[in-house]
């Protein structure tokens, strides 16, 4: 049987939460609603986890919409059944045919917060399917916007698994969120005008530069810890990921020094040399091409302006 989960939060934020064995919840809570939205495309093998995860939650979300982009394997019939018994649960399934770029997961992330209308929620966020965490993930999440009005993105650092066991990921920093595990202020997520759909991805990394750009801090908690279950990068081959990483970072403006220095640092990340190399070219390619980009100017200057500044600091800053 499941039994109650308890936080360290304030009482004016939870009264309690009871999960029986049949997972029909009861609780009383005060204070902000939050709500989250997760986007599953064959996702059978570790869609289960992530469910698991929010619905032993202590402070549950008011709302969680799931969309299943075109699976063609289990995905909606596991989420059926947490559906059925969990009444915040929302499947919604997208049509026949998938798109294979970066861009699909986000349409399909605005079918899901379409949903999400007229609900009154303090926060808005954004879960992969293939993660896994705590009970008290969100409740102390929550507990650290009350303390701080001025954060307006905030999230968890993530672990995935090397020689046998969860470690943190290279990429974590606590100045940036990711995108698997963002969790907007609503004040935040509406100034910043949501979530762009972006050809080759970086929508996280996006929405978090013209977050502080709009004055906002954006924060990750080293303490929270967030367990990545699929390795980064193998939906659509490793290399090809990589590459396409590089083409990201052009088209968000990256300043080219740091994108260079930014794939030295990358080296021995797996694939060690192959995917920095790989990254490297995808830039290279994209600038000789003189690719659109498809954010303001203004928002390109800011993001140089962040890297240069974050280059005089090498031995302070993670790229």
């Amino acid at each position: 049987m499941r039994t109650s989960a308890w936080c360290s939060v304030g009482a004016d934020m939870v009264d309690k939460i009871n999960i029986s064995a049949t997972g029909v919840e009861s609780k009383v809570t005060r204070g902000p609603a939050y709500a989250l939205v997760t986007a599953a495309h064959n996702e059978e093998l570790f869609i289960a986890k992530t469910i698991e995860s929010v619905i032993c939650q202590t402070v549950l979300p008011e709302k969680w919409v799931i969309v299943s982009d075109a699976s063609v394997d289990n995905t909606d019939g596991i989420v059926k059944r947490y559906a059925e018994r969990y009444k915040f649960i929302e499947l919604l399934r997208l049509g026949a045919h998938h798109s294979r770029s970066f861009a699909s997961k986000v349409r399909a992330l605005h079918a899901g917060l379409q949903r999400l209308e007229g609900g009154d929620y303090a926060f808005i966020g954004n879960l992969d399917a293939d993660i896994s965490f705590d009970a008290c993930y969100f409740a102390n999440l929550i507990d650290k916007f009350a303390h701080d009005p001025g954060l307006g993105l905030a999230g968890g650092f993530i672990y995935e698994k090397r020689h046998g066991r969860f470690t943190s990921r290279t990429m974590n920093g606590v100045r940036s969120v990711a995108g698997a595990v963002q969790l907007f202020r609503r004040e935040c997520y509406e100034s910043v005008g949501g979530i762009l759909p972006l050809k080759y991805g970086g929508e996280d990394w996006c929405a978090e530069v013209m977050a502080r750009m709009k004055g906002w801090r954006v924060e990750s908690f080293p303490e929270f810890k967030v367990f990545h279950h699929k390795p980064t990068g193998t939906g659509a081959g490793v290399l090809k990921y990589w590459y396409q990483q590089g083409r990201m970072d052009f088209s968000l403006g990256s300043d080219p020094l740091f994108a260079i220095i930014k794939c030295l640092r990358r080296i021995c990340v797996k694939p060690y040399v192959a995917g920095a190399l790989a990254r490297l070219a995808g830039f290279a390619w994209a600038c000789r091409q003189n690719e659109e980009r498809p954010v303001p100017a203004e928002f390109v200057r800011y993001l140089r302006k962040e890297q240069r500044a974050r280059l005089f600091k090498p031995f302070q800053a993670r790229l």
